[in-house]
């Protein structure tokens, strides 16, 4: 590398992003060293003081270094902090930095909501310096305290994992920026109301812990993506644009979901323990264009009893989603679709025109005959399809029963062999 450009050497190390490569390009050379402003990233790994050339122990004092690396890296665009520091030097980093920072990314160990090095605000107050700042990144913080970011126009990005949080506060910090285009807020607890009202909002994944009842609200006019984990009632304000929706719920139940007309939903993913039969019917009916949909949803009511799907007429069903091409379905939906009078309305003039593949979760042997028949029906009337999953691994009631109902299966996949498969 002695032989090449200035220009080229200052090329080639400004693509170093580990702090530990940086710091060791320095000792190469004053010409490596005089690099350094150039370096647009730094990445301080969870290791990244732990190892010791020599095997010896010498404690290293972590925010100094951090400090001056940021301090010579003049126009740094990205920095990503994971090993431990103490948040009350952050300000000290940022400021001289506020002008070049485009990317920040924070490990906090639990630290966030404590009083500023001023004994004020908090600890992220100091963020509001940044102010061209486009994607922030926060693990593991406590938000129990609103932060003061004022408002940070070019932010586009927020993402927050594994937070702490109180009603309120988190719509306060995220209003901070008001030109949202992505959001995504993970393993967070603490909230029983979460509300947003966010005009460029176009990504939303929302994925809250605990067993208690929370309730989501957004007005985004732009939404085109949404992924929601934990929420019991959720409302959207029917002026959006969704294309994919996915709602989860692994503790307790889904009461309600109202967000208008669905017409531009295309993937639809429904998952949890238990569902009331008017969110789910209500979100079916309301996507009627769907080309892809996933339910895994086991079972109805909306009190602690848990009551089976009631029945769905499998003619209407297909007739209301014509352009259904994926559709992946648990043992309950299953059942609901497989009932005598939904299969007697089926006649040779009923056609599925668009469906292409098919994956079904079979929980029990119970009422094998209609199970079997509503497989041949979706095989028979299908002209496009090109591969049905029947999945047996999880069926219950293992007796003779369920030995009979696994042949008849297996008899099936064999007279369809390039299209049937059993996992």
């Amino acid at each position: 590398m002695n032989y090449l450009p200035e220009g080229v050497v200052q090329q080639i190390l400004s693509q170093l992003k580990n702090a530990r490569d940086v710091a060791s390009s320095t000792c190469v050379s004053k010409q490596w060293q005089s690099c350094v402003p150039y370096i647009p990233s730094l990445f301080f790994s969870r290791a990244a003081f732990d190892y010791s050339p020599r095997g010896n122990h010498q404690r290293f004092d972590y925010d100094d270094t951090i400090g001056r690396m940021v301090e010579a890296a003049l126009r740094l665009e990205e920095l990503v902090i994971y090993c431990p520091f103490n948040p009350s030097n952050l300000g000290k980093w940022l400021i001289p930095r506020g002008n070049t920072l485009r990317v920040l990314e924070l490990r906090m160990d639990g630290f966030g909501d404590k009083p500023g090095p001023d004994g004020t605000g908090t600890q992220l107050d100091c963020i509001h310096v940044a102010k061209q700042l486009e994607q922030l990144k926060i693990w593991g913080v406590s938000l129990t305290t609103a932060p003061k970011w004022g408002v940070l126009k070019k932010l586009k990005n927020l993402e927050i994992v594994g937070a702490t949080l109180r009603d309120g506060v988190l719509e306060e910090a995220v209003h901070a920026f008001p030109n949202l285009v992505s959001l995504v807020l993970l393993s967070c607890d603490g909230v029983g109301l979460v509300k947003f009202e966010l005009e460029w909002l176009e990504r939303c994944r929302l994925d809250f812990l605990g067993h208690g009842s929370i309730a989501l609200f957004l007005s985004t006019p732009r939404l085109e993506e949404l992924n929601v984990q934990g929420f019991s009632s959720i409302w959207v304000k029917p002026n959006h644009r969704l294309r994919t929706l996915s709602i989860a719920k692994t503790h307790g139940r889904v009461y309600n979901v109202e967000m208008g007309k669905l017409a531009e939903v295309e993937s639809l993913y429904l998952r949890g323990i238990q569902w009331s039969w008017g969110a789910i019917s209500s979100v079916l009916q309301n996507a009627t264009d769907i080309t892809q949909l996933t339910m895994k949803v086991e079972f109805c009511g909306n009190s602690e009893t848990l009551l089976p799907f009631p029945e769905v007429d499998l003619v209407n069903f297909f007739n209301s989603h014509p352009k259904l091409q994926k559709f992946e379905i648990h043992g309950a939906m299953f059942a609901s679709l497989c009932q005598k009078n939904s299969l007697a309305n089926v006649n040779s003039n009923f056609v599925i025109p668009s469906l292409e593949e098919v994956s079904v979760i079979v929980r029990s042997p119970l009422n094998a005959e209609q199970k079997l028949n509503t497989l041949e029906l979706l095989v028979m009337h299908s002209p496009k399809l090109q591969k049905m999953v029947i999945r047996v691994s999880q069926m219950k009631n293992c007796n003779e029963a369920a030995d009979d109902f696994f042949e008849e299966v297996c008899k099936f996949q064999f007279m369809n062999q390039r299209i049937v498969c059993i996992e």
